[in-house]
């Protein structure tokens, strides 16, 4: 099998060679479709996806027990009598929930260091997988078998872009992850946290969550959280105004040798053109000292 072929490829195979009449010779380079006891079957370790809908499940079960189970899950067979799961993992856990003893199974001869990418390619091509899980999905496979982001991005048929930004979502904390990942929060709201520290994170998507933030205003939000303090001390700073009388007599002594002095606020300023200037400045206070 090549190296990131997806499952759904495979499945359609199998339904093509039925039509065509020759299903048993593709199944013999396929896999073999047999029953299978649901506590032989092993959850792929590798599973990207963590999150099942309960009811959904329930849904999926009854109709499976009314219906029988349309499409068969994919396995891989063990050294053992044991069987590890490759794809249809709501399927499983839907049959153990009707109590059904066993499931229609195709049971695939590829090589182990395969399952892991062809489980995760399986997942990214599911419409169900929350955003989370599918950001790593793509980093494992990017870390465990050393691909690039164009590299991924042909094997899933996904844009670089949207691979990407996707990946970034994983620079959040894991408090912003969880509300992205459970539809609290959206991607939009998500990746206007990016480069905020975690405090503000939370305090940013509590807010979206509180006051039903939209993107809009997350951004003026997060806008004014990044604005720098020193703005913000100038805004509130007032100018205090001084009485430079006391100076009268320095400020002209200082004009009459041809100094330019400025003296208004909080402030006094002498301007200095030359090295001229200088020496008079210089003069100036050691005759007053």
């Amino acid at each position: 099998m090549a190296l990131g072929r997806g499952l759904g490829e495979l499945l359609g195979e199998v339904e093509v060679a039925y039509e065509n009449g020759n299903g048993k010779d593709t199944l013999e380079k396929i896999g073999t479709i047999v029953e299978i006891d649901v506590n032989l079957i092993k959850s792929n370790p590798n599973q990207p996806r963590k999150i099942f809908d309960e009811d959904k499940l329930k849904e999926l079960s009854d109709s499976i027990v009314e219906h029988g189970l349309l499409q068969p899950i994919v396995v891989v067979q063990n050294s053992d009598t044991s069987f590890t799961l490759i794809s249809g993992e709501r399927r499983l856990r839907a049959h153990k929930l009707a109590n059904l003893e066993k499931i229609n199974s195709i049971v695939l001869d590829i090589e182990e260091f395969k399952l892991r990418e062809l489980a995760l390619i399986e997942n990214i091509q599911r419409d169900d997988l929350n955003i989370i899980e599918l950001a790593y999905s793509y980093a494992q496979l990017i870390n465990e078998h050393n691909i690039t982001h164009d590299e991924l991005s042909k094997r899933v048929f996904k844009s670089r872009t949207s691979i990407t930004n996707t990946l970034r979502l994983l620079q959040l904390s894991s408090y912003v992850q969880q509300l992205l990942a459970n539809n609290k929060i959206t991607a939009g709201h998500a990746k206007i946290m990016l480069g905020l520290e975690e405090e503000q994170q939370k305090l940013v998507a509590d807010s979206i969550i509180g006051q039903k933030l939209s993107v809009r205003e997350t951004e003026k939000l997060v806008k004014d959280l990044k604005e720098p303090s020193t703005k913000k001390v100038q805004k509130n700073k007032k100018t205090t105004n001084y009485d430079f009388k006391p100076l009268n007599n320095v400020l002209k002594t200082l004009k009459d040798n041809d100094l330019k002095v400025k003296a208004e606020k909080n402030y006094f300023k002498i301007e200095i053109t030359s090295q001229e200037d200088i020496e008079k400045i210089s003069n100036y206070f050691r005759n007053t000292l």
